[in-house]
């Protein structure tokens, strides 16, 4: 089979993000949300309104999210509005936070631990999905892309809670305060399995993935003070494919002539994040190997 194709333009701008969602030459159907996060109150790296805005616009895209699962201020629903309110993200866009009102069950079919995952029930709203993603480090994963976005992300809070868990508990106060955190290995193969869950359930073709690869702090956007970035920007990355975009990140990152990367490349390996696109590739959701086009 064919190597997934990954587009790269070095250009971080509205107009080159319409650029390369225009070269995936896929049209997303119907009503479109936009998956990003929305950034933890404080923290100064999500994508920016002024950013996607044009792009979200051109394709009558909403905004979606789902609430946290460890205390901070987008756990409660309220704090949760309050919060995207003041990121710019209303008025400027129509915005739903998919488990505001309840959550679904989805299928996951053979993973490696869960049988299935918990997203918010608005999911069932939308046809297609632009997973629009900051790639950057993470805490507990190592990174965050496009795999992230989809199975933590669309998760409900119960559901980010089970993830966590390796479908042990859906409590998430139980869940970090009682010990039934996953083991790395298995937290990372039940992002897999969330995944999985999620593209089976909207349908592969009616996904695309974008990673923006700036800012790129050890730190996720879950994190009201992230540490700054010690690497410059990399670029755009957008795939058909959410293992391959996410591998392009982590690759790029490598092979930057950047001696600032030491730190994020630290915090990649010693989270193992990349056991995440190995489980996810072992469970058929996408390739790890890829052609990289740059547009010109």
């Amino acid at each position: 089979m064919a190597k997934p194709i990954v587009y790269f333009t070095k250009e971080i701008t509205p107009e080159s993000l319409i650029r390369i969602y225009e070269a995936l030459g896929v049209k997303l159907r119907g009503n479109i949300g936009v998956k990003i996060s929305t950034g933890e109150y404080g923290g100064h790296n999500y994508l920016k309104p002024e950013f996607i805005g044009p792009l979200v616009d051109s394709l009558k895209g909403i905004i979606v999210e789902c609430c946290t699962a460890y205390g901070g201020s987008r756990e409660e629903k309220a704090k949760h509005w309050e919060t995207i309110r003041a990121h710019g993200f209303l008025p400027r866009f129509n915005v739903d936070i998919m488990d505001e009102f309840g959550e679904i069950k989805i299928p996951v079919s053979r993973g490696f631990h869960l049988d299935y995952d918990i997203v918010g029930e608005h999911l069932n709203n939308y046809d297609s999905i632009l997973v629009l993603s900051h790639f950057k480090g993470h805490m507990m994963g190592g990174f965050g892309g496009a795999c992230k976005n989809i199975s933590i992300g669309m998760a409900s809070t119960a559901g980010k809670a089970y993830i966590h868990s390796e479908g042990r508990s859906t409590d998430s106060k139980k869940c970090w305060e009682e010990g039934t955190i996953a083991e790395q290995d298995h937290f990372l193969e039940s992002m897999a399995d969330a995944v999985r869950g999620v593209m089976d359930y909207v349908g592969r073709k009616n996904m695309v993935h974008i990673n923006v690869a700036n800012r790129l702090s050890v730190d996720c956007d879950c994190d009201s003070n992230p540490s700054e970035p010690k690497m410059g920007d990399l670029g755009i990355f957008a795939s058909l494919d959410p293992v391959a975009v996410d591998q392009a990140c982590v690759d790029a990152v490598k092979n930057a002539k950047d001696p600032g990367k030491a730190d994020l490349i630290e915090r990649m390996a010693s989270r193992h994040g990349e056991h995440t696109l190995e489980a996810a590739e072992a469970l058929g959701i996408g390739s790890r190997e890829y052609e990289l086009v740059e547009l010109a």
